[in-house]
């Protein structure tokens, strides 16, 4: 099985390939169209701002090839925000292979901005990307903004309000926590990708 990682910049690569490398997997790390189109599956990590992960999509001429692709896909945290349609954060459009608008989290008491730490997961819907979630496991998070819940949630987690954990519409997926940093369950799922 081939697996890439996306090479779009994001600074939590080394560490989704190393967590790769756990389960037995040893992932290439690329730009080039060819080998991304030919992988088993695509992994899109990212770690920044929507606005800059676009533009390096587009400058490095990845945007449709992307939006193309008919394996099984996965973006974690920045990369799973930048399969949606949009994101407020920079009035950014991005890959628009989800269906889902990120907006960002509105400060408020107690809730600091970014969501950072563990949080809860709740399975929402059964898919092969979630088999043995547990109600109530634990995942590392690191962001400002969010996938609200809607058709494509897979699992929730709760910050002033519920959003999207885990997403997936066809052959498209993402966590917006790090798999890579998120102990068993991190790996559990990460194998499951690995799996579909």
């Amino acid at each position: 099985m081939s697996v890439v990682l996306v090479d779009a910049g994001g600074t939590n690569i080394g560490s989704v390939r190393y967590a790769l490398q756990r389960l037995g997997v040893d992932a290439s790390l690329t730009s080039d169209v060819a080998q991304i189109r030919m992988a088993d599956k695509v992994i899109l990590p990212g770690v920044g701002a929507a606005g800059p992960g676009m533009a390096r999509l587009r400058e490095l001429g990845l945007v449709e090839a992307i939006r193309a692709l008919t394996q099984p896909v996965l973006g974690v945290c920045l990369g799973m925000q930048l399969l949606c349609t949009h994101s407020a954060e920079s009035d950014t459009p991005c890959l628009d292979v989800i269906a889902a608008k990120v907006s960002r989290f509105v400060e408020a008491p107690g809730l600091c901005v970014p969501h950072m730490g563990w949080n809860r997961l709740s399975p929402v819907a059964a898919h092969p990307l979630t088999d043995h979630l547990e109600e109530g496991d634990w995942a590392y998070f690191v962001h400002s903004y969010a996938v609200p819940l809607g058709d494509y949630t897979l699992a929730s987690a709760d910050y002033g309000g519920g959003f999207s954990a885990v997403i997936a519409q066809g052959n498209f997926h993402g966590m917006q926590f790090h798999p890579e940093r998120s102990a068993r369950v991190g790996a559990k799922l990460l194998k499951n990708f690995l799996e579909l």
